[in-house]
C-alpha cells in the first residue's frame, strides 16, 4: 500500500522478482472459516444473501506481489493493519470475491536494453508466480481462459484465476511477446504506468509522443489479434483516444477514477466516460485517487524515508523485511493519515460513472495490494458494502450483477471474438 502514497519516486526501479513488495511477512494466520458463514458489519443479511448470490470479480489485483515474500501464503489469512496486505483466500470467502484478474506489476524503468531486459525477465516470472499459486492449490484456485470460464469455475468453488499486464514496457521491442504472455494467461494489458514508456505517454508525465506511439499503436493491433483486452488506466487521455480510435474491440480502464469527482490526470474525465461506454467499453472503478487528500508533511517525509532504505527494487531478507513491518507500523502511530478517502467517497466515483457511463459500462477494480482501500473499505472483507450500497441506491440485482463481472466479461467476450474473426479472415 505504499506505491500511490509514495508517488512516482519510489517507482523508478526495475521490480525484479524478489524485489520488496508492498507489504511484508505477515503477523498472524488463520484458517478460513466456513465458506457461507461469514458476515461483514453494517450488511444485512437479505444483502450479504444478494451479495453471495453474484459473480464477484476484481480487474486489478495487485496481489502477486506478495506471493514472493518468503513465508507468505496467500490460502492463510493475513491483517491489514499487520502486514498490509488486503488479499488472501480466508478474506477473499469472507468479501465473496470470487476471484479476477492478477497483476503482472513492474513499475517503469530506465528505457535501456539492459533494464528492459531485466524488466522483461522480472514480469514472465511474476506471470509464472501467478501460475505456480494456482498449481500449488488447485482445489482452491483455477486458471481462466476464456470469459465463459469465470461461472464456471466460481460454480466449483475455485477462485477466478485471469492475468493482466500492468505496463507493457517489458515487451521492450518485440510486440510479438505478449503472445507468450497471453499463453501464460494474459487476458488485459496496459501500455504504461506513472512514467512515459516505448508504447504510450503516462497520464502523470510529460507528453512525449501524443497518445500512443507508433509501437503502442502496433501493440493495439497485435492485443486485438491475438484476444487481449486493451487496459488504458494510467495512459493519457491523448492515448485513449488513440485507442478509442483505432481498437477493433471494447477498452478497459481496469483501475481508473472519475475526475467530475477529483480531478486528477490518474482520473477520466466525462467526455472520456461516454466516448468509452458509446464503444462497448467499461470502466473499473478503484479506491485510489477519489478525493483530494490534505498533506500530511510529517508522515510523507517519513514513508519517503522508509521507501528510500527499503526501495522497491531489492530483495528483503526476512529480518530486513521485519524491520521494515515495524517501522512502517511506526510511521502509522506517530503519523497517522489524516482526511484519508472514505467507502462514502469511493461510492461517489463509482454512482458518478454508473450515472455518465451507464450500468453497463462500469466495474470494479480497486487497486487492493497496489496502493488501494479507503477507510471502511480496507481489505476484500469489506466488499460486501458496495453491493449494500448500491442496493441502497436503488440498483437492482441484474445491475449489480454487471458491475461485479457481466460487463468486464463481455468486453473480454468480444476480445475473443475479434481474434477469432481476424484469425478466420483471409490472408492480405
Amino acid at each position: 500500500m505504499l506505491r500511490r502514497r509514495l508517488g512516482t519516486a519510489m517507482l523508478a526501479g526495475v521490480a525484479l522478482i524478489g524485489a520488496a513488495p508492498l507489504s511484508a511477512r505477515p503477523v498472524r494466520h488463520a484458517t478460513a472459516a466456513r465458506p457461507g458463514a461469514e458476515t461483514v458489519a453494517g450488511v444485512s443479511p437479505a444483502d450479504m444473501r444478494l451479495h453471495r448470490s453474484l459473480l464477484t470479480l476484481d480487474t486489478h489485483l495487485d496481489t502477486p506481489a506478495s506471493l514472493i515474500i518468503p513465508g507468505w501464503s496467500i490460502v492463510d489469512r493475513h491483517d491489514v493493519h499487520g502486514d498490509f496486505t488486503q488479499v488472501d483466500v480466508p478474506r477473499m470467502k469472507q468479501g465473496h470475491l470470487d476471484g479476477g484478474f492478477w497483476a503482472i506489476f513492474t513499475p517503469q524503468g530506465a528505457l535501456t536494453p539492459a533494464a528492459t531486459h531485466a524488466a522483461r525477465d522480472a514480469a514472465m516470472m511474476r506471470g509464472v508466480a501467478i501460475r505456480e499459486m494456482v498449481a500449488a492449490h488447485p482445489a482452491v484456485f483455477a486458471l481462466a481462459d476464456k470469459a465463459a470460464d469465470a461461472a464456471k469455475f466460481a460454480a466449483s468453488g475455485r477462485i477466478v484465476v485471469y492475468e493482466s499486464i500492468e505496463n507493457a514496457w517489458p515487451l521492450g521491442d518485440d510486440v510479438s511477446l505478449l503472445g507468450t504472455f497471453y499463453r501464460l494467461g494474459v487476458r488485459i494489458s496496459g501500455f504504461a504506468h506513472f512514467r512515459n514508456n516505448q508504447f504510450a505517454d503516462s497520464s502523470t508525465d510529460k507528453e512525449q509522443w501524443g497518445g500512443l506511439s507508433p509501437a503502442g499503436k502496433v501493440l493495439l493491433a497485435e492485443m486485438n489479434r491475438l484476444g487481449v483486452v486493451p487496459d488504458l488506466s494510467h495512459s493519457s487521455d491523448k492515448a485513449l483516444d488513440d485507442a478509442l480510435a483505432l481498437s477493433k474491440a471494447p477498452l478497459v480502464l481496469t483501475h481508473s477514477g472519475c475526475r467530475a469527482v477529483f480531478d486528477h490526470p490518474r482520473n477520466i474525465d466525462d467526455a472520456h466516460l461516454r466516448a468509452l461506454s458509446a464503444l462497448g467499453g467499461v470502466i473499473q472503478i478503484n479506491t485510489v485517487y477519489v478525493k483530494a487528500e490534505k498533506p500530511n508533511p510529517p508522515r510523507d517525509a517519513a514513508m519517503k524515508a522508509l521507501s528510500e532504505k527499503y526501495p522497491e527494487n531489492r530483495a528483503l531478507a526476512p529480518a530486513e523485511r521485519a524491520a521494515f513491518l515495524a517501522e512502517r507500523r511506526s510511521i502509522e502511530s506517530q503519523y497517522p493519515a489524516t482526511d484519508g478517502s472514505t467507502f462514502d467517497d469511493v461510492m461517489a466515483n463509482l454512482l458518478h460513472a454508473i450515472k455518465i457511463a451507464g450500468v453497463d459500462h462500469v466495474g470494479i477494480g480497486a487497486d487492493w495490494d497496489g496502493g488501494g482501500g479507503a477507510i471502511g473499505l480496507e481489505d476484500v472483507a469489506s466488499l460486501p458494502k458496495i453491493t449494500a450500497a448500491l442496493v441502497k441506491a436503488g440498483y437492482s440485482r441484474d445491475d449489480i450483477a454487471k458491475i461485479w463481472s457481466g460487463n468486464v466479461l463481455r468486453v473480454l467476450a468480444a476480445a475473443e471474438a475479434e481474434a477469432a474473426r481476424e484469425a478466420a479472415a483471409p490472408p492480405t
